[in-house]
């Protein structure tokens, strides 16, 4: 079976059987705060228990190694959205040790790209265009400058009011314990 099929099946028994009700809450955050963290498959259950946030409580938001890539991305947007539209009084970025972004290497990342399948000229399509794709695939070398970076990023943006504080936190993903880089509440 695919994993479409299986995910679809899962759905029909998950409605059917009423599990939904025990997830019932409503859009805004009971917390008051957006986290943005890594989408890293180690922090989907463990972050929250870390945190001791349940359905509801928080607005999480996930990039690649909890980057604000772009002050007027999607990441960023959906930060003010959290605050502006949905009741998020705080923002805490949440890196974690062992990320696969410390270790993204942009040259490896085409190569692997190419033997999938896209062209070469796809690749210099983007490049004449303006697309600086070895800054863009670019990781970090340090899990706290790239958590401080972000915590900067969203902290000085212009449409971010100055009384929302925002956060920075490391965690273990093999322990769930948290390291404060930044303090939101003393900035």
């Amino acid at each position: 079976m695919r994993l479409l099929d299986e995910i679809i099946e899962h759905n029909t028994q998950f409605v059917e059987k009423r599990d939904y009700e025990k997830f019932q809450t409503t859009k805004f955050p009971d917390k008051k705060m957006v986290i943005l963290s890594c989408m890293d498959t180690r922090l989907v259950e463990l972050l929250p228990q870390a945190m001791n946030i349940k359905n509801g409580d928080v607005k999480i938001v996930k990039s690649a190694g909890a980057i604000v890539a772009h002050p007027f991305g999607s990441i960023m947007r959906s930060i003010l959205v959290a605050v502006m539209e949905l009741g998020a009084d705080e923002v805490c970025v949440v890196g974690h040790y062992d990320c696969g972004m410390s270790s993204l290497n942009p040259d490896s990342f085409l190569e692997k790209a190419m033997k999938r399948g896209i062209s070469q000229d796809k690749i210099d399509t983007l490049n004449y265009s303006g697309i600086h794709l070895e800054e863009w695939l670019k990781g970090f070398d340090n899990v706290e400058e790239s958590v401080k970076h972000s915590v900067s990023v969203i902290r000085h943006h212009p449409l971010l009011p100055n009384d929302v504080p925002v956060h920075g936190l490391i965690i273990d993903p093999s322990t769930g314990k948290l390291d404060l880089v930044a303090d939101g509440y003393l900035d």
